[in-house]
């Protein structure tokens, strides 16, 4: 009886282990901005900070190959407009691959503009574009990539917004030979982000701060060529081979229909000659 108890013990020791938030001080290196990041509260929360000298941005101290990756964010409120908050997932060179969120400030009372793309060997042009149905300002929402060897998945507080099949059989490169670090930065883009760089930052506004906390990582760790995957607790489910079920794929429709206001997919005056090869295999 006693050993069944401390096998039970250690089950929900391992389950609360691997799904529990990360801490910035141990999971990321803060690599720009001149003191403008800063990791508070022992390492459960961060804040980075825009003014017009310098924006900021940390680094995840880990390389991943394929992963479930949260991150709750609570963005730049007020005037937002001109200031880009990204979060995403990238490796380096010209090949890279990558995976973005970023979120398009704009003015008061206006909404952001959740902006997504994905790179594959150094290509991207893969934009989709997204309202929100809620203020990201007033309070932290989760923002989720799941990657796997069959999928990408974006979602926002556990709604899928979209979906990047691995087509290679079609043609199409997929992610799935290099390591990517995690990303977070807070930067001025008035020249393009808010109505084509129409609206300029009101520098009067800054500093302007977007606040993090609760990063989570299912992920395999990627060093030197060589994968790492977590051991899989009893209860957890199987990031690695999950996909878009049937009440997943009516999800990313409602959101598509009625959040979505850019898909290159639908884009016949920058596709001219035709649509990339996915837009019609997926």
């Amino acid at each position: 009886m006693t050993k069944i108890f401390l096998v039970l013990v250690l089950l929900v020791f391992n389950v609360l282990v691997t799904t529990s938030a990360g801490n910035f001080n141990q999971d990321f290196d803060i690599t720009w901005g001149d003191g403008r990041a800063k990791i508070l509260d022992n390492g459960q929360s961060l804040t980075l900070s825009l003014d017009k000298t310098s924006g900021s941005g940390f680094r995840s101290k880990n390389q991943y190959l394929f992963g479930k990756i949260d991150m709750q964010i609570k963005l730049v409120p007020g005037n937002s407009a001109g200031t880009v908050t990204a979060y995403y997932l990238s490796s380096l060179g010209s090949t890279h691959d990558e995976i973005d969120f970023e979120f398009l400030g704009n003015l008061s009372g206006d909404p952001y503009i959740l902006h997504t793309n994905i790179f594959t060997q150094g290509k991207g042009n893969r934009e989709q574009q997204f309202y929100l149905w809620f203020d990201p300002t007033k309070d932290f929402h989760t923002y989720s990539i799941l990657w796997n060897p069959q999928t990408i998945i974006f979602s926002v507080d556990g709604t899928p917004i979209r979906e990047f099949k691995n087509l290679e059989s079609k043609g199409v490169s997929f992610p799935k030979d290099q390591g990517m670090w995690i990303y977070s930065s807070l930067w001025n883009a008035d020249d393009w982000a808010t109505r084509g760089g129409l609206v300029k930052t009101d520098w009067s506004k800054a500093p302007f701060t977007a606040s993090y906390r609760n990063f989570n990582a299912q992920a395999c760790t990627w060093s030197s060529g060589t994968s790492r995957c977590p051991s899989k607790s009893p209860n957890e489910s199987s990031w690695l081979t999950q996909s878009l079920d049937s009440t997943g794929q009516e999800r990313i429709k409602w959101v598509q229909k009625n959040y979505m206001i850019y898909n290159y997919c639908r884009d016949t005056k920058r596709f001219p000659q035709g649509f990339p090869p996915e837009c019609s295999a997926a």
